[in-house]
């Protein structure tokens, strides 16, 4: 018998900008922190290798949520979870903004993450319910500008609200922002028959040890991904031992939930050539988009010189760009064909990432806020027509899975791009001093020359001249250390390219939605 789709009893816009409400507030959260977190470890008492943890516990507790959403939603209600998530993250934000000691604030911080990271997912869920398989390019735009605009905007939203008032605040606003949420999502949200059904069905057996294999293996994963530089990688007696306790869960977490009949994840739904392709788009977009998104700041602030503020300035046009190209983005991935769409995006991220490479050790801040900008006009038409391509022939049931394993691994792949590309840039910078360094000899006559024309000009300063060889050195270092950092931005931004360069076909082994595809999505069964 068929089963005719839900009609939402809102109109579908109203139901997108109130979910996008909360996911843009948790979002913007996260990269706010980030700011801060000097201000913070001199507020309570922290070193500032100590007040990292107040970034890492947030992320551990969210990478550890983010798996299990579609999950909890099944279980709860899809509405009921997506409330407790909105309550629990603006309770933890106020507490966090009252906090007074450092271990206080990581545990507040823990709750926050545990709140936030149910957000994302349910979004994402409701909107692929609420609007048609032909409207959901233009619902995804929404939900796009919330997971990629509000890190564009949140170093230097957050830089000004630390800067003004204190660091206290950049918790306190999310207070009203989440009762208005709540208010709405009351009204406004409502569960399809299908949800309410699977709700209902309590005669499943929860799968208690599929569970502890996530909490354990996705949590150690994201602490090792966050801390793995900072201790140095495998040097680290703890990160070897919590790397392997991860691999060693995660093994047994795929086993599990792969053979379990009622499993926490649905990994069996990889078997769809649409999914399992837009997971590993969905990774690589995790990989760009917090990958590039650190490196600018990371070049301005230690290249440039430039304050956490001005160097979240250069991000911001990016972010209004992105805001525009959302809903255009949306409008090209229904008319043509997605699959096309995404891979012009791909060519786009690529030549973006290979323009990067033009930097200089004094490059302009206009010319890379529009090297900003090109960088970020393909992530739209990649992340839309990607969305939109993860439901064709899926079952509406199947829906908060799409959406939680979607979100989880675009999550992973933005730690992992982040903690490659801080080794990577460390090691690479080393590499790049030491080749350099290999060329300042006295063998080398445009050396002798220049380390001349430097001693003569300390000594026009005032210098004397016993003293001018040590100021010619120490500004020759100086300038080797500056050219070495920026080659290992070229090189980053190099190795971006390419990965980003091997996706180009990847959207063609999708299939493309057919009209019994949009059929069958819609619930016609």
């Amino acid at each position: 018998m068929a089963q005719i789709a839900s009609v939402p009893r809102f109109n579908p816009w109203v139901v997108a900008l109130t979910v996008t409400l909360a996911t843009f507030m948790e979002v913007l959260d996260t990269s706010i922190a980030n700011v801060a977190l000097p201000h913070i470890a001199g507020s309570v008492g922290a070193t500032p290798d100590e007040s990292t943890w107040v970034q890492t516990s947030y992320l551990v507790s969210n990478a550890i949520i983010l798996p299990m959403s579609g999950w909890l939603s099944t279980r709860v209600g899809r509405k009921r979870f997506y409330m407790a998530c909105v309550v629990l993250f603006t309770i933890s934000s106020m507490l966090c903004g009252l906090s007074t000691s450092l271990p206080m604030l990581i545990v507040f911080r823990i709750m926050q993450g545990l709140g936030g990271g149910g957000l994302g997912p349910s979004e994402q869920a409701i909107l692929a319910d609420t609007f048609t398989p032909k409207q959901r390019n233009m619902g995804f735009a929404i939900y796009g500008m919330a997971i990629v605009v509000a890190p564009a905007i949140g170093p230097t939203l957050g830089g000004w609200i630390t800067d003004s008032f204190s660091w206290h605040w950049i918790f306190f606003i999310n207070v009203p922002i989440g009762i208005i949420s709540l208010f709405l999502t009351h009204r406004v949200v409502h569960d399809p028959p299908h949800v309410i059904a699977a709700r209902n069905n309590r005669g499943e057996k929860t799968d208690y040890f599929g569970i502890t294999t996530i909490v354990i293996g996705v949590g150690l994963l994201q602490y090792v991904l966050d801390k793995g530089q900072e201790l140095d990688w495998l040097d680290s007696r703890l990160i070897r031992v919590t790397g392997a306790i991860a691999v060693a869960a995660l093994i047994a977490m795929i086993w599990r939930e792969w053979t379990h009949s009622s499993p926490v994840i649905q990994l069996r739904l990889l078997k769809s050539r649409n999914f399992a392709s837009s997971v590993l788009s969905n990774f690589t977009l995790g990989v760009v988009l917090n990958g590039s998104t650190i490196l600018i700041p990371q070049f301005l602030q230690l290249q440039l010189g430039y304050s956490a503020e001005r160097a979240g300035m250069a991000l911001s046009p990016a972010g209004f760009t992105l805001a525009l190209l959302m809903p255009v983005a949306g409008i090209l991935g229904s008319k043509f064909d997605p699959r096309k769409v995404i891979a012009v995006g791909f060519v786009l991220t690529s030549a973006s990432m290979f323009w990067m490479m033009r930097l200089t050790p004094d490059i302009d801040f206009g010319t890379v806020v529009w090297m900003r900008v090109f960088q970020v006009t393909g992530l739209p038409l990649i992340f839309i027509p990607i969305s939109t391509l993860a439901y064709v022939g899926m079952r509406r049931e199947d829906n908060n899975q799409v959406s939680g394993i979607s979100n989880f691994v675009r999550n992973l792949g933005g730690a992992v791009g982040v903690s490659f590309l801080v080794s990577y840039l460390a090691r690479h910078r080393q590499i790049s001093r030491a080749e350099l360094a290999s060329h300042l000899h006295h063998g080398n006559f445009f050396f002798d020359r220049y380390l001349s024309a430097l001693q003569q000009g300390a000594i026009r300063s005032g210098s004397s001249v016993a003293a001018s060889g040590h100021h010619a050195l120490a500004q020759l270092q100086q300038i080797v250390d500056a050219q070495a950092n920026v080659l290992a931005f070229i090189s980053a931004f190099f190795v971006l390219g390419v990965i980003v360069a091997l996706l180009v076909p990847l959207p063609f082994l999708m299939k493309r939605p057919t009209a019994e595809d949009m059929a069958a999505s819609q619930g016609m069964h």
